[in-house]
C-alpha cells in the first residue's frame, strides 16, 4: 500500500492526548498523538485494536515558570511525587473511507506521596491503584482527499464523542482516606469530545505531516467536581525508510482550573509545551510498534503542582 496515502487516512484518535498532564497532585496522561493516520497505518474497511503504556514520573514540583522543591512553597499539602503507569486499549472500526468508531478504554496504575501538614506535623500520606479510567467513545468523519499539483494528497476530517464517566471517584488508601478529586482513576463527569484534523504527504519523497486540535468539556460537574476544560494543539511530521517511520511531534496543551468544592482550583489548569520524538515499525503488513519519548520545553502552572522531567509510550497496534 501507497505510504503516502496511508497517511492522509483516517482520523482515528488513539491517544488521550486532551487530558491534563499535570494537576496540583500529578494525574497524568501523555499528550502524545498516536492516530492511524500519524502512525502512517491503513486505510481499508475493518477492526483495528492498539494497546498502549505510558510511563510518567512526576516528581518535580512547579510554581509558574518556575521549579521549586518540596515543601518551599507552604501548602497544605506538599506533593511529594506521582508515578503514573498507564494502559490504554483502543478498539476501532472503520465503515467506509469516510466514517469509522472507536473505544478507548484506559487502565490507570498510579502511585502518590504528599506531605500532609497538620498543626505542625508533617504526616505522609499515599495511596497505590490500580483501576479503569474514564471510557472514550468516538466517531470521526473524513472528507474526501485532495491531490495537488505537485502530486500531495491532503486529507481532512472531524472527531466528535463523549468521555463517560466510567472511572471511579472515591478510590480511598489503606487508612481509608479518599484520594484528591484530581488524583482519581475518574473525573465523575461526561465530558463531550471535538476535534478537527489535517494531513498529507509532503513532496518530498517518503515526508508526510499531520496537524489536529481537539477540546474537551464537561458537560455537568459531579460531586463538587467539575474538570477545566482543554484545548490541544498537535503538529508532526514523519519520514519511511523501508518497515521503519521516524516521526516527530509538537504537542501544546491549555487547561482550565478545575471548579468546585472539591477541586484544587488555585493548583490546577495551566499551559504547556511539549517536543516528542518516536519510531515506529511495521512487523508485518498488519502489526505496528511504536515508541515515544516526550520533553517538555514549556510549561506555566497555575499554583503549585507536579510535572514530569519526561514521559514515554509504548505500543503494539494490528487489524483483523
Amino acid at each position: 500500500m501507497n505510504k503516502g496515502l496511508a497517511m492522509v487516512a483516517s482520523g482515528f484518535t488513539l491517544a488521550l492526548s486532551a487530558d491534563p498532564v499535570p494537576a496540583s497532585c500529578g494525574s497524568a496522561f501523555c499528550t502524545i498523538n498516536t492516530n492511524w493516520g500519524v502512525q502512517g497505518q491503513w486505510t481499508e474497511p475493518g477492526i483495528r485494536a492498539d494497546l498502549r503504556y505510558e510511563y510518567i514520573n512526576q516528581d518535580q514540583p512547579m510554581n509558574g515558570k518556575d521549579k521549586v522543591s518540596v515543601g518551599q512553597i507552604p501548602m497544605h499539602h506538599d506533593e511529594v511525587h506521582t508515578v503514573n503507569k498507564n494502559w490504554i486499549a483502543t478498539f476501532d472500526y472503520q465503515f467506509d473511507s469516510a466514517w469509522g468508531i472507536s473505544a478507548v478504554i484506559p487502565v490507570v496504575d498510579r502511585d502518590h506521596l504528599h506531605i500532609h501538614n497538620h498543626q505542625g506535623a508533617q504526616i505522609p500520606e499515599s495511596w497505590n491503584f490500580t483501576q479503569l479510567g474514564d471510557v472514550r467513545v468516538l466517531a470521526r468523519y473524513q472528507f474526501p482527499g485532495r491531490e495537488g499539483t505537485d502530486h500531495t494528497l491532503t486529507s481532512s476530517g472531524m472527531i466528535f464523542g463523549l468521555k463517560l464517566p466510567t472511572g471511579k471517584f472515591d478510590v480511598t488508601n489503606a487508612e481509608g482516606e479518599q484520594a484528591e478529586r484530581p488524583l482519581q482513576p475518574g473525573s465523575g463527569t461526561t465530558d463531550l469530545v471535538f476535534g478537527v484534523y489535517l494531513q498529507g504527504n509532503l513532496p518530498l519523497k517518503d515526508f508526510s505531516w499531520f496537524t489536529q486540535a481537539q477540546y474537551v468539556g464537561a458537560l455537568n460537574m459531579r460531586e463538587e467536581f467539575r474538570p477545566g476544560d482543554r484545548f490541544t494543539i498537535d503538529l508532526g511530521v514523519r519520514y519511511d525508510i523501508s518497515n521503519l517511520g521516524l516521526m516527530l511531534q509538537l504537542n501544546a496543551l491549555s487547561k482550565a482550573k478545575d471548579l468546585g468544592a472539591q477541586a484544587e482550583t488555585d493548583d490546577s489548569g495551566g499551559t504547556f509545551v511539549f517536543v516528542s520524538p518516536g519510531i515506529s515499525y511495521s512487523i508485518t503488513r498488519n502489526l505496528q510498534a511504536y515508541g515515544f519519548v516526550q520533553f517538555p520545553v514549556y510549561q506555566y502552572v497555575n499554583g503549585v503542582q507536579l510535572t514530569a522531567n519526561r514521559a514515554v509510550a509504548l505500543g503494539i497496534s494490528g487489524r483483523f
